[in-house]
């Protein structure tokens, strides 16, 4: 105390002396509001105080303008102003003193109620937050004190709601305390400060970090297997007491969120599933959370010994290359400006912006984590004597050293003032004149100028040591932005950075990314995994943003992650082809259908390995080498099946990706589709005859032939379509039953047969299903046999099929089966196609089922491609009508639609009509199949990914999509034009 000081005491004198002089923004607003506290005052019986706020003096014009720059403090000192009346019969640090023995002595209190302890709190917290700021603006106090004041104040009051708790809980039975007026030991409860918190660092409007574990073999846990549902209630109450708001304020706001994996972890954690987490998945960050972590209520033992347990977790002794760029990483989600561009004062967030108080802390932890491990005096708490531990082992220059100690108490200095105006939890500067000089005269500088340039100049040199430190580590794209995913809460800055990049639900995408960090996939369990999922995400980013569609991208990019075994391979090959994580990105963006392949089953993204994929086209040559090498061998008949679902998939979505990327056109695609078709349904058709044989044997002379219909038998299946088929068989004319253990008539051996074979495609196992089969375009339909002997094919073609299914019939080809009966059925097929018809009559019929089928079936609009008037119907009934009525050219019955268009009789079409169908058709199949390989439902105009947007006019090579539109529609109606007069035998 100085002689001053105790000679006001004696003469019972105020006892605060301001050492600086704060000017008010406004003189006579601020003598009014002096004037208002003073009758406050009066009305609570505080003569001496009211005598002395109307009189003048160096204390009274410090005040005046405290409460001119601050509402918060005015508004305290309204309500409460025996605060002030308690400084003249005490020092500030007496009266702190006070208020912390009786926060203490708080949870003893006779009678004492979770309500009656949750208002004591509160208004011993109010006053001491109003000294402790008061003891700052004054200059009593350096900035320095005033944060481990805060932070005593916060543990004070966090110790005293534990050790109510711990009592409650002893007096209900649910606790045995070994000793209830000592209710901390022996209890088992950790409570860990963390952040500023844990390094006696707070902001006068801090949260405060809390990390909750408990040792369930305590002395004072009656049951282990309680003990997490008892636990997790105290954590749940205490946060409760601390931070709901009543009529008396809050204490603290209360952070639980820096646990282990904190969306799916309780609220409070068992020490050994902590050090199992921290050991095994723990990431960097967590690392470096940890070093400020501090035993601060609860079983302080217990907590001592879990933070010595978990030092060779936080502090490795050894650190390698690969280490160091380990704990680099953290920082390549935060992007170093480097000094570019001029810096901002008005709204600049001094926590997080540039040459903020985050970028000293950063500095002093990466090298700590670096060092720490072999030099244990570089382990401590608090950012600035870590500073100076590290200059004085010579990680940094002694003018690092002093230049970043002075800026980190400046700008917690104005960190502070920025929070003493509202008590609001917020870092950033005001951006209008009157805040941002509020703030100047409550820091001391006369005005904005002087603060600005101070500010400046303090933000440039903290960038300028900390840019430094990080020379050597890749820097993220350029204007990418801050890219913040630690902790369990968003950064306001990346929130701006990710919606700039295209993402409308920022915080859900931190979500999800958070959850990758938190190694809750198989994927992301191994630490090498995670670091180079955190060197890519940027680079993932960018390129889901610019799918148009980036949050839809990013989820489904989620899900895949979620099925994927391991992913180091993955993460660096994305990381190495730029060219793949785009086309992975279109995938997600654009491609629906292929997402959910690629999501259900991760295993066919190998595919995407070999890095001749693109280059090589998927013939049938190829595909059948790569499906014997497949399921080559002596294999059960059961993984044979799965083998070929396995096998199809993955085809598909290769042959689907060549499409994506431009490497084959729909046509080549189609092709393709339907050789993957017909291998694998003949190897399954293979598979079942072989099958069926071990118990029912063989009937004499048998022979099968599987009959493409379809799409299938013209080659254009796309990545969506079923598969129409029709099972034909023959056997020798005196054959009874086959010769198996379980013997069969030859019918109704060829239809268990057939439904053995549609079980095997179409039934569904853990590898999903093969092909959906449709058999309905056999003779009869539904209501004959599954299986067609050959004669009776042969007969109901000749004698009695239907105009339309003889029109089905010109797109009829055998895809798989005996090899003798397939060429002789593809020799009647020929034979039937070419008899001789009232062309008049196929006419006439074809023109009335298109009608049937359009009143029945309406198209949905213009991208009803299949059904609109002229669209691909349209297209397939000319072809087949004039296939049936003998008007296409060449000896060779081809089942295209594509060849027999491009083939049509100049005497039914001449060269102007063919070009134009053909392109027509070309136009449709380019369209159908983007669609298709990217939709699983109908495309809906109003809901277009613009990436498949972006695809359609690739495939069409249009340069907009009304232009697309328009030609679309413009080709349907000259396709329509041209149906109504081929199909009514008039030549244009």
């Amino acid at each position: 105390m100085t002689a001053n000081a105790a000679k006001k005491r004696t003469a019972g004198g105020w006892l605060l002396e301001p050492a600086t002089r704060l000017a008010p923004l406004d003189e006579a607003r601020a003598r009014r509001e002096l004037s208002e506290i003073a009758a406050a005052a009066a009305d609570e019986g505080l003569p001496r105080l009211q005598k002395f706020l109307g009189a003048t003096g160096p204390a009274q014009q410090f005040l005046a303008a405290v409460f001119d720059l601050s509402p918060f403090l005015r508004d305290l000192a309204r309500r409460r102003p025996h605060m002030l009346d308690a400084l003249f019969d005490r020092m500030l640090g007496e009266r702190l003193a006070e208020i912390s023995a009786a926060i203490a002595a708080t949870p003893y209190a006779d009678g004492v109620s979770e309500a009656s302890l949750m208002m004591e709190l509160r208004i011993l917290k109010a006053e001491a937050h109003f000294l402790i700021a008061l003891a700052e603006l004054a200059g009593e106090a350096q900035t320095s004190l005033t944060v481990r004041r805060l932070s005593d104040l916060a543990e004070a009051c966090v110790r005293a709601g534990a050790e109510f708790l711990l009592r409650d809980a002893n007096g209900q039975g649910k606790l045995r305390l070994p000793d209830p007026d000592k209710p901390s030991e022996g209890s088992g409860w950790i409570l860990l400060g963390m952040g500023k918190l844990g390094a006696h660092e707070l902001n006068f409007s801090s949260d405060i970090d809390l990390v909750v574990f408990f040792d369930p073999y305590a002395p004072a846990i009656p049951d282990p297997l309680e003990a997490i549902d008892l636990f997790a209630r105290l954590t749940r109450r205490l946060a409760r007491i601390l931070q709901d708001r009543t009529e008396h304020g809050y204490v603290f706001r209360t952070d639980l969120r820096l646990r282990p994996d904190p969306g799916s972890t309780p609220l409070a954690i068992p020490v050994e599933a902590a050090l199992t987490y921290y050991e095994g998945r723990g990431q960097n960050w967590e690392r470096a959370a940890m070093i400020k972590a501090r035993p601060l209520a609860g079983d302080i033992k217990a907590g001592e010994a879990f933070l010595k347990e978990l030092q060779p977790y936080v502090w490795r002794k050894y650190m390698d290359y690969a280490a160091i760029a380990d704990v680099h990483s953290i920082k390549r989600q935060i992007h170093a400006h480097k000094g570019h561009g001029e810096i901002a004062v008005r709204g600049h967030n001094v926590k997080l912006g540039r040459g903020g108080i985050r970028e000293i802390e950063f500095f002093v932890q990466t090298q700590q984590l670096i060092a720490g491990g072999r030099f244990p005096e570089l382990r401590g708490r608090e950012t600035v004597p870590m500073l100076a531990e590290l200059a004085a082992r010579g990680w940094i220059t002694e003018e690092a050293r002093d230049t970043l100690a002075r800026e980190y108490w400046f700008l917690r200095r104005v960190e502070h003032a920025i929070q003493m105006v509202a008590d609001e939890q917020t870092h950033t500067l005001p951006e209008d004149d009157e805040g941002l000089e509020r703030i100047a005269h409550m820091l001391g500088y006369a005005g904005i100028e002087a603060f600005a340039a101070a500010f400046r100049e303090a933000l440039h040199r903290v960038e300028h040591h900390y840019a430094a430190l990080f020379e050597a580590a890749p820097e993220l794209s350029a204007g990418v932005g801050n890219l913040v995913f630690t902790g369990d809460v968003d950064d306001p800055d990346t929130l701006q950075t990710l919606s700039a990049l295209g993402f409308q639900r920022p915080s859900d995408i931190c979500r999800v990314i958070r959850a990758w960090h938190f190694g809750r996939y198989r994927v992301t369990r191994s630490a090498e995994a995670r670091e180079r999922l955190t060197e890519l995400t940027p680079a993932l980013l960018e390129a889901f943003g610019r799918t148009r569609r980036a949050d839809e991208a990013l989820m489904r990019f989620d899900e895949f992650l979620a099925g994927l075994p391991a992913g180091i391979q993955l993460f660096s090959l994305l990381q190495s082809k730029p060219a793949l994580l785009r086309l992975m990105a279109t995938i997600m963006g654009a491609a629906p259908r292929l997402a959910a392949v690629i999501t259900r089953r991760p295993h066919v993204f190998d595919g995407l390995l070999d890095p001749a994929l693109l280059s090589e086209l998927p013939d049938r040559a190829y595909l059948a080498e790569r499906l014997a090498v497949f399921i080559g061998g002596d294999r059960a008949y059961e993984d044979v099946l799965d083998r070929l679902r396995i096998f199809a998939s993955e085809q598909k979505f290769l042959i689907g990706v060549r499409l994506l990327a431009g490497s084959i056109d729909a046509q080549r695609a189609g092709t393709a589709f339907s050789d993957l078709a017909d291998l694998t349904i003949g190897a399954a058709l293979d598979a079942v005859v072989q099958e069926f044989a071990r118990r029912h044997g063989k009937v004499e002379g048998g022979r099968v032939a599987l009959l493409g219909m379809g799409k299938l038998g013209s080659r254009e299946l796309t990545a969506g379509s079923d598969v129409d088929l029709i099972l034909l068989y023959d056997h020798d004319a005196d054959a009874e039953e086959s010769d198996g253990e379980k013997p069969l008539a030859p019918s109704h051996y060829f239809s268990r047969l057939t439904q053995r074979l549609i079980a095997a495609v179409s039934a569904p196992t853990a590898e999903g299903v093969l092909y959906e089969l449709d058999l309905r375009l056999r003779p009869s339909g539904n209501k004959g046999p599954v299986a067609t002997h050959i004669d009776a094919f042969r007969k109901y073609q000749r004698q009695e099929a239907w105009t339309w299914e003889q029109m089905a019939l010109t797109r009829a080809r055998p895809i798989a089966g005996d090899a003798a009966l397939s060429a002789e059925l593809e020799a009647e097929i020929a034979t039937i196609l070419a008899q001789p018809r009232d062309a008049a009559k196929v006419m006439k019929e074809a023109r009335e089922m298109r009608a049937l089928i359009e009143e029945e079936k309406p198209p949905r609009d213009l991208w009803d491609i299949k059904l609109i008037p002229g669209g691909l119907i349209d297209l397939e009934f000319i072809a087949q009508v004039a296939t049936l009525t003998g008007n296409v050219e060449g000896a060779v019955r081809g089942t295209s639609t594509a060849t027999t268009l491009a083939r049509l009789a100049p005497g039914f079409a001449d060269g102007q009509v063919r070009q134009e169908l053909t392109q027509a058709w070309s136009l449709y199949l380019a369209l159908t199949q983007m669609i298709r390989l990217c939709l699983v439902n109908a495309f809906d105009r109003k809901d277009v990914p613009p990436g498949l947007a972006d695809l359609l006019l690739a495939a069409t090579d249009l340069p907009d999509f009304g232009v697309l539109e328009a030609h679309l529609k413009e080709t349907s109606q000259k396709v329509r034009k041209h149906f109504d007069l081929l199909l009514r035998g008039k030549r244009q």
